[in-house]
């Protein structure tokens, strides 16, 4: 499976590799760092989070419209780096002076801001890229390619909460700024090996270099191009990008609770005790590790079973694919409604309910994610290939505000009474009901996906 690659993989492997790092290594510590550090309240750390994540995922639209019309992908991917390694910093600087809570508000305000915007750069470019090393007559390898490079992905987000959370999680508030250090040196090694290793790795099985920026010529064959009325095809393939980025937004909205309700569960409800190791306390950041090395672990058992599959014509098509990973998502939450239920009675629940929930979440994932990035870019008209995976990624920001949203309804214990929220008139009063949510929403999403599927695969004309 990887020696049929093109060495510009790897490259990009590996950027993307430190570049999730550094999300993932401050995503395991800002809703901590928020409630110990800046002192706000659940509720408020849940709605800035979402903010936050949901910017991140808006502003790969703009960046993909500025590479395929003026910096090329190449240009926008080292300035997108370059943004998100300074906001690290400036979160550091945040928890250096965290005790100035008005000083340090300016600086984390500044921090996120810096990874939006270079997020937007940075994100559909290097996903685009990837397609862009493998010619028409060899489409049928992206699949693979994307899920090996969604194992890069988790390389990167495997390591970062044992390292930033390590580093920063340590239940001193003053430690917060080395978790954001460290996630921002990620980011420059990334941009190390990006940019040694692009001239010579990243071109097209012909030798032509892909992601450069636009000469005049390029960019008046692109407005003519893109000027072009779409077919009736084109027009119908895209309407599937749209569709399923909407069934999407289901997904990740259940998935994205890892970095605030669920890290609230594995700090307030999960023993975290480890009596073998000194009474050793697990950092709640850890486990946000599960998922990605359970990833890593399996992503070439999926790359392995598609391709099986594919030889002998079984493989199911993408909108079906996506369907089997909402329904074993929703499965997780099962899981997570019958831990809720125990540690609802005030004790502290094993980790193996975390442990197995994310494990269901993770394979759920596996059958949605690197699928739908190669999907985009099989779809895709290649004169609007970045702007349309901007809005792949514009679900993912629908997604991570709601993701926020709904996570400020996570029932807390003051004082003996637990708080109670509604939901369309859905009484959120104790942790299964909230868990069940993520439940109800993921497995309708599935079974309305699994009914549109065949008349999507007519929509995508031959792409399966």
């Amino acid at each position: 499976m990887f020696k049929q690659h093109p060495k510009g993989l790897y490259v990009l492997f590996f950027t993307e590799m430190w570049e999730r790092f550094s999300y993932y290594g401050n995503r395991a510590i800002l809703a901590l760092f928020m409630i110990k550090a800046l002192m706000y309240n659940h509720e408020l750390t849940s709605s800035v989070y979402g903010y936050y994540t949901g910017l991140v995922y808006l502003t790969p639209l703009i960046g993909g419209y500025v590479a395929d019309r003026y910096w090329g992908n190449r240009k926008s991917i080292f300035v997108g780096g370059a943004l998100m390694a300074l906001g690290q910093f400036a979160l550091a600087f945040s928890g250096q002076v965290f005790t100035n809570h008005g000083f340090a508000e300016i600086f984390f305000i500044l921090g996120l801001t810096l990874l939006i915007v270079g997020n937007g750069f940075f994100k559909p470019n290097i996903s685009t890229m990837v397609g862009s090393l493998y010619p028409e007559e060899e489409i049928h390898k992206r699949d693979s390619a994307f899920t090996i490079f969604y194992m890069g992905i988790n390389l990167g987000a495997f390591l970062a909460p044992l390292i930033c959370g390590g580093l920063g999680d340590t239940g001193n508030p003053a430690d917060f700024k080395w978790g954001f250090l460290s996630a921002g040196i990620g980011m420059i090694l990334g941009l190390i090996i990006f940019y040694f290793g692009k001239d010579k790795n990243l071109v097209t099985p012909d030798g032509k270099p892909v992601g450069m920026i636009p000469t005049k010529r390029d960019k008046k064959s692109a407005d003519y191009v893109k000027d072009e009325p779409l077919t009736k095809i084109e027009k119908q393939r895209i309407a599937v990008i749209f569709i399923l980025s909407f069934f999407v937004i289901f997904f990740w909205a259940a998935y994205e609770q890892a970095g605030v309700s669920l890290t609230f569960f594995a700090e307030s409800q999960t023993n975290r005790v480890v009596g073998w190791l000194g009474n050793y306390v697990i950092p709640a950041s850890f486990f946000q590790s599960i998922n990605p090395i359970i990833i890593f672990i399996a992503a070439p058992l999926f790359a392995f079973m598609w391709t099986g599959l594919g030889k002998r014509n079984m493989e199911p098509s993408s909108p079906l694919k996506m369907s089997m990973g909402l329904m074993i998502l929703a499965l997780g939450y099962v899981v997570m409604v019958i831990g809720g239920g125990i540690a609802q009675q005030g004790v502290l629940v094993s980790p193996l309910w975390l442990t197995a929930a994310y494990t269901l979440h993770t394979f759920g994932e596996l059958s949605l994610s690197p699928i739908g990035l190669s999907m985009v870019t099989k779809l895709s008209p290649i004169r609007f290939s970045s702007m349309l995976m901007g809005v792949w990624f514009l679900a993912n920001a629908a997604a991570d505000w709601l993701a926020g949203q709904l996570s400020t309804l996570y029932p807390i214990n003051q004082n003996g009474t637990t708080s109670i929220h509604y939901l369309l008139g859905y009484a959120v009063k104790d942790l299964p009901s909230f868990f069940m949510i993520f439940v109800v929403m993921a497995a309708v999403a599935s079974i309305i996906l699994f009914v549109l599927y065949k008349i999507l695969l007519k929509m995508m004309h031959g792409v399966a």
